[in-house]
């Protein structure tokens, strides 16, 4: 899927910050940018990569409520912080207040500077489940299950969420109240309804709509793809900060970008070919040492080749690592194609989708 580039993108580059981050509880939110959480990939070696580009907030994979309460090995995992990584949130999902606010306790206890709700995911396992997006259909739900969470736990809470749930019924600037009201500290906006999933352009305006109504932080979310349109998304919203999600897959030096972008500075140079093999590299490593060996190489069979895009040969080393399936292998093959001297850069515009 191709999006369609926002009109009247600037990709002039400011000569101060263009934000200058916000407090939330305890801690400096500088600079403005921050993680999306997404579903099997933002765990703990993803979020470490990603904190070398100029990151100010991380989150984790949503985590169901109920799920907390099964207490498995993989909810506990992801849920796992590294001992730095700060500030940081753990994001929970549930419409049944007394769950969500064990989990919100849960998520305390393992660390967590703040508790994320997630009124935004589209998925319909979720959906199903009266969670997630499925919350924005009932503003009386919202505001019990938001307080529960509040009263619950003694760190800031957040919120996420979409739009509305289709076009017909976009109530984001009531969410947003309802949320201020019942003591959301922040909240982020995917500029895109429950309905239009992942498809179609964000509405960085209706971000603006969630922005006016509340005195709180509101954070944009939805096709940022490098700088500019960073600072364009800041422009249409007046967002206090932003978040990226799928732009970064395979490409976190587009962290470097906004941030510089944000921050007034020159827009950096593209990796080299030894840079980009360096982040692979320790990327997979991240990996093995998290999960196991085991466990990793099926990982990277998703995430190294998401670095190839825009390179040339990439199709052709997508296919071929595919059938790579033992680890050492894999480091190897990865090795010879990321060195390989028949690319030296980047393509610019190697980004085609975001969230």
């Amino acid at each position: 899927m191709t999006l369609q580039a926002h009109p009247q993108q600037d990709e002039t580059q400011q000569t101060e910050p263009v934000l200058p981050g916000f407090t939330l509880g305890d801690f400096e939110i500088n600079p403005p940018i921050a993680l999306a959480p997404m579903a099997g990939i933002t765990d703990l070696p993803f979020r470490r990569i990603c904190r070398r580009f100029g990151i100010g907030l991380t989150v984790t994979e949503m985590i169901a409520s109920r799920a907390v309460e099964f207490g498995s090995e993989r909810t506990e995992r992801m849920a796992e912080l590294d001992p730095g990584e700060s500030p940081v949130s753990i994001q929970i999902a549930g419409s049944n207040s007394k769950y969500v606010v064990d989990a919100a306790k849960w998520a305390v206890d393992h660390g967590a500077n703040f508790v994320d709700i997630n009124m935004g995911c589209p998925v319909k396992k979720i959906v199903k489940q009266v969670a997630g997006s499925a919350m924005l259909r009932d503003e009386g739900l919202v505001a019990r299950v938001i307080d529960a969470v509040v009263q619950g736990v003694d760190v800031p809470v957040t919120l996420k969420i979409r739009t509305g749930w289709d076009s017909e019924s976009k109530n984001v600037e009531n969410i947003a109240r309802i949320a201020e009201d019942n003591g959301i500290q922040m909240l982020t906006v995917h500029g895109r309804t429950r309905a239009q999933m992942f498809n179609g352009q964000a509405s960085w305006e209706d971000i603006g709509l969630a922005k006016a109504a509340v005195s709180i932080p509101v954070i944009g979310n939805g096709d940022i793809i490098d700088g500019a349109s960073a600072l364009e998304m800041i422009r249409q919203s007046g967002c206090d900060g932003v978040m990226v999600g799928r732009a970064v897959q395979g490409n976190p030096w587009m962290l470097d970008e906004v941030h510089a972008a944000i921050m007034g500075l020159p827009k950096p140079e593209q990796p080299s070919a030894e840079e980009v093999w360096e982040v692979v590299l320790e990327h997979m490593l991240h990996l093995a040492d998290f999960h196991g060996v085991k466990r990793a190489s099926k990982l990277v069979r998703r995430h190294v080749p998401w670095y190839s895009k825009g390179l040339r040969g990439s199709a052709d080393f997508r296919g071929s690592f595919q059938k790579v399936f033992e680890w050492d292998a894999q480091v190897e093959t990865a090795k010879a194609y990321f060195l390989s001297d028949i690319h030296h850069s980047i393509d610019p515009q190697r980004l085609d989708i975001a969230i």
